[in-house]
């Protein structure tokens, strides 16, 4: 129990909308009286992101560049999506499919967490699949040019050791999936 309070919000206006970025203006009260008119927020869509992991025990990760931060990076297959239109079940099948071509005949929740809940909206929705194959090409968008890379599941902490990967939402899902992967086994 905990004796914190939320913020009264007293008035929210959207201040940017468009496509590629929804920004909100809140005023709000904090629960020791200060008003604060200016705390923006970006209404960001749910993310789905999905362990892929293959018969022989490789994880399937996309490589590519991130415009926000200048880098190509690598990580696990994810995608957005409205929790009002599809499950995070389905969003995270079909961003498989489409970014890398893999299939998943049945994906297991691991977690939702919240991405940035200081300024951010949305959560992220972890799924494991075992035994993807790949069945198609990818069907990638027009903003996205996608390397799947196949990575030993022995091999993967130590990539996140050394920064190799280093996207919070894949390192998180990457830490609950071989937690998932060993419980399984025992």
């Amino acid at each position: 129990m905990t004796n914190l309070k939320k913020w009264k919000l007293l008035q929210s206006r959207l201040v940017i909308n468009n496509k590629w970025c929804l920004v909100r203006q809140d005023k709000v009260e904090l629960s020791n009286g200060t008003i604060i008119d200016d705390f923006f927020i970006n209404v960001r869509p749910d993310i789905a992101l999905v362990f892929p992991v293959t018969p022989q025990q490789e994880i399937v990760f996309v490589r590519q560049y991130r415009h926000g931060v200048k880098e190509v990076l690598l990580e696990l297959p994810a995608g957005a999506f409205s929790p009002i239109e599809e499950t995070g079940e389905v969003a995270a099948a079909r961003e498989l499919t489409e970014e890398t071509g893999y299939i998943a005949k049945k994906l297991i929740k691991l977690a939702t967490l919240y991405d940035n809940p200081v300024k951010d909206t949305n959560s992220i929705h972890l799924f494991i699949a075992e035994n993807v194959i790949k069945s198609q090409q990818q069907k990638l968008d027009i903003t996205e040019e996608i390397e799947v890379v196949l990575i030993p599941v022995d091999e993967v902490i130590k990539r996140v050791l050394i920064g190799e990967i280093s996207v919070s939402g894949t390192v998180a899902a990457i830490f609950l999936g071989l937690e998932y992967l060993h419980s399984s086994k025992c």
